[in-house]
């Protein structure tokens, strides 16, 4: 009996997350799929379920800029976090010293504000008339009217900004777990420094920076009040789109199978790597653990 009892502990332990991911995923998620599935309108008599499988395709159609620009600036947002993550996290787990904590607690400082009023506040930075965009106008470094602000750029830096601890994070806590023998046993083994980060340190973090990647990257793709508040007409993003179609069109059963269809894309994408890369890339490979 008492090995019985010990063998359901761990589906006990497992119960609330998977309820919590049951009732706050997978059932949100069917009803969606389900109004992806609607035809109609508001104004005439509203939506009813006719399984109208064409809404998928024809809520991609005229999006294409809108996806591919959703990519792009979430993919130029999430690597600049990652050149700008890895140096401070290897700083703050490495180099910090009895500083550690108040570098820990600067990373997660924003958070304390909410997220709209960050993308304001860069608003604000960013205004034509702000001293940072004089001294960029000084340096040359904007664009041919002198504006940062409804640019790609200005975008760009609000998505880097707001997403950036979400790749500092996993990266620190990598890079705190690293065994500091490896790669000084590296170095006994006449390596320079540069070899033995290359070498030892990169493919050992490895994991922190496929989840950095991940947390960065996923809600980066599907984020709107950076492209709506920083951005002109010229910078909307898939969310853009779906956020118009719920709030604005009403056109609901367009709107989820939008949304459907952009979860799907990134899961597909993520599978995609696991496939390729194998899980180790996101737990790290167990041997080399117990070695």
């Amino acid at each position: 009996m008492t090995s019985w009892r010990q063998r359901l502990v761990p589906y006990w332990l497992l119960g609330p997350g998977l309820l919590w991911l049951i009732f706050f995923f997978v059932v949100p998620m069917y009803f969606m799929g389900e109004l992806a599935l609607y035809s109609g309108s508001l104004t005439t008599g509203g939506f009813e379920l006719t399984w109208a499988w064409s809404n998928f395709p024809d809520a991609l159609s005229g999006h294409g800029e809108q996806i591919w620009r959703s990519f792009f600036y979430a993919g130029t947002a999430t690597i600049l976090a990652l050149l700008i993550g890895y140096p401070l996290a290897y700083a703050i787990a490495f180099r910090a010293g009895r500083f550690k904590t108040l570098m820990l607690f600067a990373v997660v400082a924003p958070f304390f504000t909410t997220y709209l009023i960050r993308t304001i506040a860069w608003k604000t930075i960013l205004s034509d008339d702000s001293p940072v965009v004089s001294v960029l106008q000084t340096l040359s470094l904007t664009p041919g009217d002198g504006r940062v602000l409804a640019t790609s750029g200005a975008v760009i830096a609000g998505l880097t900004y707001n997403f950036l601890p979400f790749m500092i994070l996993p990266l620190y806590a990598n890079l705190e777990r690293l065994d500091l023998r490896l790669v000084e046993a590296a170095k006994d083994l006449y390596s320079s420094s540069r070899v033995a980060f290359l070498k030892v340190t990169l493919p050992l973090t490895m994991p922190g920076i496929v989840a950095g990647v991940l947390l960065t990257f996923i809600p980066a793709f599907g984020d709107y009040i950076n492209a709506q508040l920083l951005g002109g007409t010229g910078q909307a993003m898939i969310g853009n789109v779906i956020q118009s179609l719920y709030l604005n069109q009403r056109d609901y059963p367009e709107a989820a199978a939008l949304s459907f269809l952009m979860m799907a894309l990134i899961l597909a994408i993520v599978l995609v790597y696991i496939r390729f890369a194998g899980t180790e890339a996101f737990m790290g490979d167990e041997d080399e653990e117990r070695a």
